[in-house]
């Protein structure tokens, strides 16, 4: 195994500068960040200034910054993101997040190049094919079992291409990269970075008949992934990089969710240890936390593991896109102005500000925020609260409805404040060479920075309370990253230092192992593509593929595809198409599929796979269902005055060679 194999990498988002900050501070091997542009979330750019800064803090600790330049370009687009890859590796950035190959065809910096969720990585012969072209690190799909991952981690080599997967966060229904609903119905692009999330309205469904099968439910609407179950089988199965979703995410939910997998897999690494199965932290240092993490304190839609394990009929979050909290008890009596509660915990406190919610008689959520909560009898788990908002628009809220809380606000508080400290360990050696003092420090991953001093040698008359000011003194390393594991005192004698001589040298030193330690750092290579360049897995690429340039095109005809359509987002697929590829089934989560039947008495093959209708308003689309693969389409087509608006941007972009894709296979 090479050392690479051996790593874990914890790979935490980041909206900006000072969130990147802390959740390297909490414990982030890597963070990914938005730049100023091209990156698949459009409202969550940096500047290359802030970049800098953060990159900096990173590298002290031997974590690395990933930048995301995951859209899908027009032609026009093409240098600007050219420009701006050597920007970002002039700031020192360690690797840019692509999604459209064309960025492959260009002057690029020496940057390590991964591949986005966007590029749909589900096969072993696509995984491999992206490593060949020049891929050092690609995130595979979401729907993934730990079969299929093992066997993609078998098609390609480990000291190559490091597996990437999502272990926390929002999840998309779609495949990431083949959902069109956004840019058919709003003209905005989930492959340029600016989805509506149709998935998570409401629908009404009907059957091929026009009956309706369920009435304003959520069917597309996911639940929020939670792998802390399946790490170590995951790492089994061949993952090295374990990806948190969030750069739309604040504060408070990237310290928490960092923390809690910095402890899931620093626990892992220790049990590996033990077995005589070395793993390793992917970067310097430890942390330590002045909170316990909780995810189920952040916004969550509840939790699914999705498919790691299999396919699980209670993946959608059906009843509501929104937070429904954790149960805390029920509504004992419905007051003019309050509501008591009767909590199911004792130990539970409530705070004036916490949020709460409950499920009306439709089973939609209804927030309940409190403006002041007092304790009728806490011994028995007896409160009163006094919402902000009036009693009279509470529906539904009465005697019995069971109450969740979605905000702890003294949480809130807690992560508010600093509720990290990460050291990287060394060891401090205090010796004599002449009439110099010399300090050597040494820190956990080896590096060595010496300094010295002449001062006069003054003899110490308690030996012992010499000695003990001289370890006390090195440890105080204060606001630097470095915490003492050991202080050596190599004296001929014990001797009096005064802290005007140690406190000048240990500051010299500290800053001196710095700058040892940032001339050592390395960046991570770019990878090599494979040449001749290898077949791409396949000779004729749809919509599907999200071809939007010439550059993306000419990648592809290298690599052997001899049909290549133009993107969806070129406005030339108007027709009914799939909008949405997705491994979610409706007629599963609804107890309708053909499979659940087999063997029921009296329903076996009754249920059909037909098509099913959803709609929300205006809006309509098709449910057809391809159950070998065990896949759903979710089918439409561009509205006509969507189409025409794309099409004026497109002009507005256009150069004076406009895109031009084969309509049939060349002769030649």
């Amino acid at each position: 195994m090479s050392l690479q194999d051996y790593q874990l990498e914890l790979l935490a988002p980041a909206r900006n500068l000072a969130i990147g900050i802390e959740a390297i501070n909490h414990g982030a091997d890597a963070v990914y960040i938005g730049g100023p542009g091209f990156g698949a979330r459009s409202s969550a750019d940096n500047s290359v200034a802030d970049i800098a800064q953060l990159v900096q803090h990173a590298h002290r600790y031997n974590s690395r910054i990933f930048v995301t330049l995951n859209t899908i370009l027009r032609d026009d687009e093409l240098e600007p993101a050219r420009k701006l890859s050597w920007q970002l590796y002039d700031a020192g950035v360690d690797a840019l997040i692509v999604q459209d190959m064309g960025l492959l065809m260009l002057d690029l910096p020496p940057i390590q190049l991964h591949a986005s969720t966007q590029t749909d990585i589900r096969t072993p012969e696509k995984a491999r094919f992206l490593q060949d072209a020049g891929l050092s690190q690609i995130v595979l799909a979401r729907e993934l079992t730990l079969q299929q991952i093992q066997t993609i981690r078998q098609a390609t080599d480990p000291q190559r291409c490091t597996l990437e997967f999502f272990v926390h966060g929002a999840l998309c229904v779609a495949y990431s990269g083949q959902c069109y609903i956004s840019a058919a119905h709003t003209g905005r692009s989930a492959n340029r970075g600016e989805c509506s999330q149709a998935c998570r309205l409401p629908y009404q469904v009907l059957d091929a008949q026009g009956r309706f099968v369920a009435h304003d439910r959520h069917v597309l609407s996911m639940k929020d992934n939670n792998q802390s179950a399946n790490l170590a089988a995951l790492v089994d199965a061949g993952v090295r990089s374990f990806k948190i979703e969030g750069r739309y995410k604040d504060m408070g939910y990237v310290k928490n969710i960092t923390a809690h997998y910095r402890l899931l897999l620093d626990q892992l690494i220790e049990a590996r240890q033990t077995e005589g199965r070395p793993l390793a932290r992917a970067s310097s240092g430890s942390t330590r936390f002045t909170f316990t993490p909780d995810p189920d304190q952040n916004f969550n839609r509840e939790f699914t593991d999705y498919f790691v394990q299999g396919r699980k009929d209670d993946i959608a979050a059906l009843d509501s896109p929104k937070n429904p909290g954790q149960p805390i008890g029920y509504v004992s009596r419905v007051g003019a102005d309050h509501v008591d509660l009767q909590l199911d915990q004792v130990a539970l406190q409530l705070h004036n500000g916490d949020g709460l919610c409950y499920y009306d008689l439709q089973k939609e959520l209804q927030g309940l925020a409190i403006n002041r909560a007092e304790a009728l009898s806490a011994a028995k788990g007896r409160w009163r609260v006094f919402p902000k908002d009036a009693l009279a628009g509470l529906k539904d809220l009465r005697a019995g409805t069971q109450v969740n809380r979605n905000r702890d606000v003294e949480w809130t508080r807690v992560l508010e404040k600093k509720s990290s400290d990460r050291r990287i360990g060394v060891w401090a050696q205090l010796s004599e060479a002449g009439a110099a003092l010399v300090l050597r420090l040494t820190d956990e991953d080896g590096h060595s920075a010496s300094v010295q001093v002449d001062t006069p040698r003054m003899p110490a008359k308690d030996a012992q309370t010499a000695q003990q000011a001289v370890r006390d003194n090195l440890a105080k390393l204060g606001n630097t990253p470095f915490a003492l594991i050991e202080a050596q005192l190599a004296l001929a004698a014990p001797r009096l230092i005064p802290s005007s001589v140690l406190n000048p040298l240990r500051r010299e030193a500290i800053a001196a192992l710095e700058q040892v330690r940032q001339q050592a750092w390395q960046r991570p290579a770019r990878a090599v593509p494979v040449t001749p360049p290898v077949p791409y897995p396949e000779d004729a690429l749809s919509y599907l593929a999200n071809v939007f340039n010439q550059a993306a095109h000419a990648f592809y005809r290298r690599h052997g595809v001899q049909l290549i359509a133009p993107a969806y987002e070129a406005i030339e697929t108007l027709d009914e198409v799939s909008l949405m590829i997705t491994k979610h089934c409706v007629r599963f989560s609804l107890s309708l599929c053909p499979k659940q039947a087999k063997g029921v008495t009296g329903v076996q093959g009754t249920v059909r796979a037909e098509p099913l209708q959803l709609r929300n308003g205006k809006e309509k689309l098709t449910l057809r269902f391809d159950c070998k693969p065990c896949e759903m389409h979710v089918v439409g087509k561009m509205k006509p005055g969507v189409a025409q608006q794309a099409r004026k941007e497109l002009l507005q972009g256009a150069t004076e060679q406009p895109m031009a894709f084969f309509r049939t296979r060349p002769l030649h």
